[in-house]
């Protein structure tokens, strides 16, 4: 009893340290001491107890990770997100309980933690793709965007990192439970190994050269107060500051201006149908004499909205457009919406959202290099996804834009996680990706993941940036379907393996 006890604490326990490892905090080598505190509290636990011990753990972790959410939802759904996604970490326990009494590692014992790695990175993969199109947020990889081990997703994507990261955990819970057995040689060398596998980043060779020219942008956070769901009650003011503070901005420039950007639901009224917008967008475009990047919301469609990009001239005609092609579900649309009523009276209130079909990509004009330039326009938690970024690329952007509004989010740490998101984003794709908010925080990233300017929270700010444009494919990238599903296939089928003979010889097949 005290001992299940002692590892509910430790799972517990662990799962609130992992949350110390991402903003608004940061200390990333607490993400280690998690990983390796849950190794010890599923030592020797069964399927059910490592299901539990698990899922305990992914909720102490959630809870104040996604706090952002009981700001803009409340405190049900909320804790219901929350329990929901923990049992994936549940996974986590339920699977490693079956692998560790298999055959494979008893005869290889030193398979062991690559073995625990592979099973937590298939289950963020899993998290990643359901239920809802999945919830990728608080991938282990993301908090480690400051450590050398970042620069493995140039060649792996979040995946890989994650995996390195999980793997250098597992040794140290290796390491304490060998210095307990007294095996000197795996508590002197696991920890060794752990810190040489954080270390071996330093191998990718990223580089933040521009290779087919430069363009100059005009990155606009207009802000507006913060009040939490009630914040774009006034789409107007939102729309009237991103206008103000561009005019600022063209007034303080530097140099000229190739493309202004605006964040997600800078016009919330679509410029497109509403007049007093368009010539709102106009002057700002026209002040700018550069095209503008803007977020809208479109309701053309009968049977629901688009969350919209526009990409528009200086004269306000449509030179492209993209459509957000995973709306949030319980956000942005209601899936279940019948028995979701039961449980909050908002969700009558949100118009559901239809998801986009094109690749996140724009083509902007661009007359000072004398030809088009293919732009990844990536929309606010989109940026979480692997395939969403990673398509935007192969099919030829340049460069990144993350449009984003972070105004329902008040001053949590939704925007800095997301920030981590989008600085490894810019390592995995290897081009400067740019983070553009409405309330920040906003920042511009190089290629290797280094922030060269950034925005406070509820500020109204600017930034003018004159980046490079790549067009070098990294491994990340060209492999990255493959590497996704192999890290979720390979420890599937050894799981699998494990429960089959387990089975096998319980029954004496």
């Amino acid at each position: 009893m005290l001992l299940r006890l002692r590892n509910l604490l430790l799972a517990a326990g662990a799962g609130a340290i992992l949350n110390l490892a991402f903003p608004d905090t940061g200390w990333w080598p607490l993400g280690l001491v998690a990983v390796a505190l849950l190794w010890w509290a599923l030592e020797r636990a069964s399927a059910w107890s490592g299901l539990a011990l698990g899922w305990v753990f992914g909720v102490a972790f959630l809870l104040p990770h996604l706090w952002w959410a009981y700001l803009a939802v409340g405190p049900v759904p909320w804790v219901a997100l929350c329990v929901a996604e923990g049992l994936f970490f549940g996974l986590i326990g339920m699977a490693w309980a079956h692998a560790r009494r298999s055959a494979m590692l008893e005869a290889h014992a030193w398979a062991a933690a690559p073995v625990f790695a592979l099973i937590w990175v298939a289950s963020e993969q899993l998290r990643s793709m359901v239920p809802f199109g999945g919830f990728p947020w608080g991938r282990i990889g993301y908090a480690f965007v400051d450590a050398p081990v970042a620069r493995l997703a140039w060649a792996g994507g979040v995946p890989l990192v994650s995996l390195v990261v999980v793997l250098a955990g597992a040794l140290l819970g290796l390491a304490f439970e060998s210095l307990r057995r007294r095996r000197a040689l795996g508590a002197a060398f696991a920890p060794v190994i752990a810190i040489g596998l954080l270390g071996v980043g330093y191998v990718v060779p990223l580089d933040s050269q521009a290779q087919d020219g430069t363009i100059r942008l005009g990155i606009v956070q207009g802000n507006t107060p913060d009040r939490g769901l009630d914040s774009f009650d006034n789409a107007r003011e939102v729309t009237r500051n991103h206008l103000d503070e561009t005019l600022r901005m063209v007034e303080d420039a530097p140099g000229p201006i190739d493309l202004v950007v605006w964040p997600e639901n800078a016009a919330d009224y679509d410029p497109r149908v509403d007049d007093a917008t368009f010539e709102a967008v106009t002057t700002a475009a026209q002040a700018a004499d550069a095209p503008i990047l803007l977020g809208t919301v479109d309701y053309t469609p009968v049977d629901g909205r688009y969350n919209t990009s526009l990409l528009l001239s200086t004269s306000g005609t449509v030179i492209d457009s993209y459509s957000k092609q995973r709306p949030a579900p319980f956000a942005e649309y209601i899936p279940l919406r019948s028995v979701a009523r039961n449980f909050s009276p908002w969700v009558d209130r949100v118009v559901d959202m239809i998801p986009g079909t094109s690749v996140a990509t724009m083509d902007v004009p661009l007359a000072a290099l004398d030809r088009t330039v293919r732009i990844g326009t990536v929309i606010c938690f989109e940026v979480a996804y692997d395939s969403i970024v990673r398509e935007s690329v192969a099919a030829g952007a340049e460069l990144l834009i993350v449009q984003t509004n972070n105004a329902t989010f008040g001053r949590t740490a939704e925007s800095t996680q997301q920030l981590q998101m989008t600085r490894l984003r810019a390592i995995e794709t290897g081009r400067v990706t740019v983070q553009a908010s409405t309330v920040g925080v906003s920042a511009v990233v190089d290629p290797s993941g280094r922030v060269l300017q950034d925005t406070e929270l509820f500020e109204a700010a600017s930034m003018y940036a004159h980046v490079g444009l790549r067009t070098e494919t990294t491994p990340a990238v060209r492999f990255g379907w493959f590497i996704g599903w192999g890290l979720l296939i390979v420890p599937v089928a050894i799981v699998l393996m494990a429960v089959r003979r387990r089975i096998a010889d319980r029954y004496d097949w």
